[in-house]
């Protein structure tokens, strides 16, 4: 069955690049241009007009909108953004399921799975809207740009409540898995349990005293000399779990550039990519009501060995 409320569609993406939303703050502007511009002063004012002109601006009902239209706040309103030049990431994502209500890709190290920062275009997302021409796919979860794996989308929004609360109820099983130094004199299976905030820089996190909020099983599963591979399985959600946790163990993921320190790139070295995989997932179907798993067809560095 699916969800009886049927939420409100945003404006269909451009060449797969979905509208940003706003919902008017208050303020004392008379006409929506000014609001915006006051509102994203680092957008110049001409950049607003043009995007007015080119009928970006849209409500909530995908309606152009004038840029002499009146400022009401609580108003929601949706933006196209300019795309600027991205440089091409050539590596491919894999599909490997779709239906009306799901899709599962299999993305590689480095691709983004939304827009962030530089990023807009070459994105997940935005591929798989420009390849099935379905401006209603969203993910139903976050996997960071440096892993690669496994990302489920929802295919439509009538049933796309259900398959969010697999997630929110925890009754959606997720695997990862990790190359990193070897953990001698641990009791396995390991819990790493700990509470994660955000610490400095603002993109990464830390642990800090206090209730712990995120919880990763480990195992090994096989082991390479100074090196092993790594089951993990994430209890939580929370932004660079798996990273911190093996971290904050002793043991950080290869090619990890943010734990336990930042590391700046070598122009005259290749990088190596993050040696963490999400690997697989299963749970039950909240529509078939059938058990559903998939398991991704990449590999890591010393796994191909």
């Amino acid at each position: 069955m699916t969800s009886g409320h049927q939420p409100a569609l945003a404006p269909p993406p451009l060449d797969g690049v979905h509208a940003s939303r706003l919902r008017l703050p208050q303020g004392p502007w008379r006409s929506l241009l000014a609001g915006l511009h006051a509102h994203f002063p680092q957008v110049s004012r001409s950049i607003w007009e043009h995007r007015f002109a080119a009928g970006k601006i849209l409500d909530e009902a995908s309606r152009v909108l004038p840029a002499n239209t009146a400022y009401r706040p609580g108003t929601l309103v949706y933006y196209y953004r300019e795309v600027p030049a991205e440089a091409e990431i050539d590596e491919v994502e894999e599909v490997l399921y779709a239906d009306e209500h799901l899709l599962v890709a299999d993305k590689p190290h480095g691709l983004p799975v939304v827009p962030a920062g530089s990023r807009v275009r070459q994105t997940l997302l935005a591929r798989l809207v420009r390849r099935f021409d379905n401006p209603h796919l969203a993910p139903l979860h976050r996997i960071d740009r440096d892993t690669a794996g496994l990302v489920l989308f929802s295919t439509n929004p009538r049933s796309r409540a259900a398959y969010h609360a697999l997630f929110a109820k925890r009754m959606i099983d997720k695997r990862y898995l990790a190359i990193a130094l070897a953990l001698d004199e641990q009791t396995w299976p390991l819990s790493r349990r700990s509470r994660l905030e955000r610490g400095e820089p603002f993109f990464r996190m830390h642990e800090v005293d206090g209730l712990s909020n995120s919880e990763t099983r480990i195992e090994p599963v096989a082991k390479h000399g100074q090196h092993w591979s790594y089951a993990l399985s994430p209890i939580t959600g929370r932004k660079h779990q798996l990273r911190v946790h093996m971290s904050a163990l002793g043991a950080p993921i290869c090619g990890d550039c943010l734990y336990p320190q930042i590391v700046e790139p070598d122009a005259n070295q290749p990088a190596n990519p993050l040696q963490l995989l999400a690997q697989s997932l299963s749970f039950i179907d909240p529509i078939s009501q059938r058990a559903k798993s998939f398991r991704s067809n990449r590999r890591l560095l010393l796994a191909q060995q």
